[in-house]
């Protein structure tokens, strides 16, 4: 009823939207490195949303192309009519996202550099995408925990960053350093919103 009447007085609309993704298998770590590049340039990019959607766009695209990867999901999100609010859900969404296990980005340049190359194969990766942006995406603002409604929810990722309706653009991954393994037990424990798809 209030979203009616928001509408009808003409108020914007903001929609603050978080997904999880789990990918599982062999074949997921090069997801890894379209993460940690798309990653590298929105710190480059300090904060220009152009650019934050041209990641996210290739990140979607990269996990539409692996989704036989894709083992469990989840989404949650609100809509507001104060761009303030909005941007308080999505600072809090941010810092969750950040806290989570290993996926905190540590791009220091002498890391590791004299100890021997030994790296175990990824086999889960998590993303955690959180977006805020103006109107109404049905594909969206839905269940997402089956194939078809993820896929349908990727796409409409992309089409928003061409419509240039996205108001903030924040991914996080799991684990974020090469090298770093999640573990099924890691899993459970610190991704208990996951619905297997």
């Amino acid at each position: 009823m209030r979203d009616t009447f928001n509408k009808m007085i003409g108020r914007t609309r903001y929609v603050v939207f978080r997904l999880f993704l789990h990918l599982g298998g062999g074949e997921v770590a090069p997801i890894l490195g379209v993460l940690n590049s798309a990653g590298r340039d929105a710190i480059d990019a300090d904060g220009n949303l152009e650019v934050l959607g041209e990641g996210l766009v290739e990140i979607s695209q990269t996990l539409l192309q692996y989704d036989e990867y894709w083992l469990s999901a989840a989404n949650e999100g609100d809509v507001f009519f104060d761009e303030g609010e909005a941007g308080d859900y999505v600072n809090e969404l941010f810092t969750d996202s950040a806290q989570r296990y290993l996926s905190d980005l540590g791009y220091s340049s002498d890391s590791g550099l004299n100890e021997p190359l030994s790296i175990p194969v990824t086999r889960n990766v998590i993303v955690m995408i959180t977006v805020a942006y103006e109107g109404e995406v049905p594909q969206l603002e839905t269940d997402l925990s089956n194939v078809q409604a993820l896929k349908e929810g990727f796409k409409a990722l992309i089409n928003l960053h061409y419509k240039h309706r996205f108001r903030a653009i924040q991914v996080h991954f799991s684990p974020a350093q090469l090298g770093d393994e999640l573990t099924s037990d890691q899993l459970l424990q610190y991704y208990p919103e996951l619905i297997p798809l």
